[in-house]
């Protein structure tokens, strides 16, 4: 294990689970699912990071996605910089007025450094991934922060390739871990295990949302005959797969100078 290139590793990963084609579009048509999904999870990250909050400390929220961090954490810090490329996301960050939000991907934008920075569930997709972490560091003063999970997404569409045995796996916090070793950085460790949801806005949508999400390898019948089984129908008229627990955990260091 010592000798693997853990970086090739990484992007070996990322390249076959997720294809070119998951570009921005990929993202603004998932923005309002998202962050109807968002609705009443478990955030065990944001009672993590409780320590480093201050008046007078400033953080940027690297892919911030429709804002769920954001939304909590302008009321703590003096300043917040939020950086999310797909614009159908960004629409759905609450504004405020000690909030900057940068249209952008991560390797294009050019904040401000923080105090600050964290990047929660965002490097799954990143395959040339050394660059990216480098550039976190750069941007952070005092603490940088990673956010992954260390199992198997619960999605439906996960659970799905999985029973049609399609191979292939996102990277997971161990193998961000060991990435950051071999990059010289030495982190701590911190994990939580918490219960997980999908929600969507129908069972149609769901159908669509796996369709797209396994591209070749959806089965039209199964797949639906599974998410008519798996799904529950909510009392606001959504549909709910519960995913059971989760186990993530958050790799944080202060960056090197």
């Amino acid at each position: 294990m010592l000798e693997l290139d853990w970086a090739a590793h990484w992007r070996r990963l990322v390249e076959a689970r997720w294809p070119a084609a998951h570009g921005e579009a990929f993202w603004d048509r998932r923005a309002h699912r998202y962050a109807l999904s968002m609705r009443g999870q478990a955030d065990p990250f944001l009672q993590f990071l409780e320590p480093w909050l201050g008046p007078t400390r400033t953080l940027i929220d690297v892919g911030a996605g429709t804002g769920r961090h954001v939304a909590q954490l302008v009321r703590r810090l003096d300043w917040v910089t939020a950086v999310e490329p797909s614009p159908a996301m960004r629409e759905l960050i609450p504004p405020a007025d000690n909030l900057t939000v940068i249209g952008s991907t991560w390797e294009d934008a050019d904040p401000a450094p923080a105090d600050l920075v964290i990047c929660v569930h965002v490097l799954y997709a990143v395959a040339d991934v050394v660059p990216f972490i480098e550039k976190l560091e750069r941007a952070g003063r005092e603490r940088v922060f990673i956010v992954l999970r260390d199992e198997p997404h619960r999605h439906p569409a996960t659970l799905l390739a999985a029973a049609a045995g399609v191979e292939g796996r996102e990277p997971r916090l161990r193998d961000a871990f060991l990435l950051l070793r071999q990059m010289g950085i030495a982190p701590d460790l911190a994990m939580f295990t918490y219960p997980v949801f999908h929600r969507f806005e129908s069972l149609e949508a769901a159908v669509d949302d796996c369709r797209e999400r396994l591209g070749s390898s959806w089965d039209e019948a199964r797949g639906r005959a599974w998410l008519k089984a798996n799904l529950r129908r909510d009392r606001d008229g959504t549909w709910v797969h519960d995913g059971g627990t989760m186990t993530s955990g958050v790799l944080h260091w202060q960056p090197r100078r």
